[in-house]
């Protein structure tokens, strides 16, 4: 029997496909990276059919690596989340740019539905605030502004980026998990969920145009045999943050972890009842296993691993990324220096899409140590922001356990238990992401008989960072964040 497990990753800078082993051992990788395009301030697309040659390349790639298709027990997909493609239900060609997380152009239209008085409605049935984020206004603005999608007619298909994956691979299988459809404000996320006309009509988005929702670790079809020399089972999907979470093992209600990418995530599970914030928290869907659904309570900031990207790209601060982790530490301190990471506005708690980044504290003694130190503080201090704002919901967290690539800085995990005060604990296998998803789909292939014990079998061992700093100098840098991200909230 085949045990081999490959999971694409398909992310907002790059698409990956590994190769594990059914104990979660890591066998082999590819990636591709893909173009960025930003049209105008606010904006963010991608070119889906670059996305579908960069997968179906790393693919072709890691089932050579796999001995072929027949050594491959099933294929699981993580994706970045309300990223939405719209394609053609006949030739599975994009018709329009991708309509990437990051993309503000509704800004105004959502704004103007709360000023209407329809939040807190919407947030009842889906869990979400009502932010140009989610996908739902990003559809129902695509619908309005881009003829040939009207014109397209019946032959219209519209999903997250794990839907349009599954339809190309299988030759024409429309679905998507629950963790996805959670993410784009049309799903009911209560009793037995499913899309929900009320919000759908409010977002101008026919219903007939949405994917049919499934579970997270079961069989959804097969590859086309041509693809990859033969047919692969596709039995496991969820969108990366959630996939995260369950490649950290956190499935018990109140375990909670973060992931440092291209943006940072906190997802604390909640169990089978969904949780309700009054501090500006998303309830979202953490997994669903048949019929039975897990949720959790989740904290999304927008810019982490992209602000040091910026360093490096926009402002040539930095050769490397990885050269962040020296610069910090070159300097005893941060010298006044803070940096509000506002580049594509502010997420939770804050959830202000009109907020702009901002430097501040410079002198003529700040050097680019101090503003590479600075960035990586942020980090620090926006997941404070959400660790009070959780805490404030009655999910106050006992340790944290971090991933992404960020995640791989000691001194950004060192800095994280000092401004928590709590431990922070690392995977010696940082790729949670693609590891949940892994975990999915082997137990959708029946290689474990549910979740937990796949993740049981499949996590790894980890390193843990304990806090050192002492309260008032916490208490210190903490003043000079909470003044800086004022200014920015004005």
């Amino acid at each position: 029997m085949a045990e081999k497990i490959i999971v694409i990753d398909e992310g907002t800078t790059s698409t990956r496909t590994m190769l594990f082993d059914a104990d979660g051992t890591p066998l082999g990788s590819a990636q591709r990276e893909f173009r960025q395009h930003y049209p105008g301030p606010g904006l963010v697309e991608h070119d889906a059919a670059e996305i579908w040659t960069a997968t179906l390349d790393c693919t072709r790639d890691v089932v050579e690596q796999a001995g072929g298709a027949h050594q491959v027990a099933a294929i699981g997909i993580t994706n970045q989340r309300e990223t939405v493609v719209f394609w053609d239900r006949t030739t599975g060609e994009p018709l329009a740019p991708a309509i990437v997380w990051q993309d503000r152009r509704t800004a105004a239209d959502c704004a103007a539905l709360k000023e209407a008085g329809h939040e807190a409605a919407v947030q009842a049935k889906s869990g979400l605030l009502l932010d140009p984020y989610f996908s739902g206004s990003k559809i129902g603005w695509a619908l309005k502004h881009w003829p040939q999608l009207r014109e397209a007619g019946d032959r219209l298909a519209v999903g997250t980026i794990e839907s349009y994956l599954i339809y190309r691979l299988t030759g024409g299988i429309h679905v998507t998990d629950a963790t996805n459809a959670s993410r784009t404000l049309l799903m009911d996320i209560n009793g037995a969920g499913g899309w929900d006309a009320g919000l759908c009509g409010l977002l101008g988005v026919p219903m007939g145009l949405l994917p049919e929702i499934t579970g997270c670790a079961t069989a959804v079809g097969t590859t086309d045999p041509e693809l990859f020399g033969g047919p692969i089972a596709i039995s496991g999907m969820a969108g990366d943050q959630q996939a995260a979470t369950i490649g950290q093992a956190c499935l018990s209600p109140g375990q909670t972890k973060a992931t440092f990418g291209t943006g940072a995530f906190i997802l604390s599970a909640s169990g089978r009842e969904r949780p309700v914030s009054a501090n500006r928290l998303l309830a979202t869907i953490l997994v669903q296993e048949g019929d039975a659904r897990s949720y959790a309570l989740e904290g999304s900031v927008f810019v982490a691993g992209s602000l040091i990207k910026w360093l490096r790209d926009g402002l040539g601060l930095l050769a490397s990324a990885g050269e962040s982790e020296g610069l910090a530490r070159s300097v005893l301190d941060n010298g006044g220096v803070y940096l509000v990471p506002a580049l594509s506005g502010l997420g939770a708690p804050h959830w202000r899409p009109d907020a702009l980044a901002a430097l501040s504290g410079l002198s003529f003694a700040s050097t680019k140590a101090h503003v590479a130190r600075a960035a990586l503080e942020a980090q620090a201090y926006q997941a404070h922001d959400l660790k009070s704002a959780f805490a404030a919901d009655g999910v106050d967290w006992a340790e944290l356990r971090i991933d992404g690539g960020m995640a791989a800085n000691d001194w950004m995990a060192q800095d994280l238990a000092d401004m928590l005060d709590i431990v922070v604990e690392r995977p010696d296998f940082v790729e949670s992401t693609a590891l949940g998803a892994a975990m999915l789909a082997a137990t959708g292939a029946g290689l474990y008989p549910d979740l937990a014990a796949a993740a049981a079998a499949m996590r790894g061992t980890a390193t843990r960072f304990t806090p050192s700093l002492d309260a008032p100098k916490r208490k210190a840098r903490l003043a000079g964040w909470q003044s800086a991200l004022a200014k920015v909230l004005e």
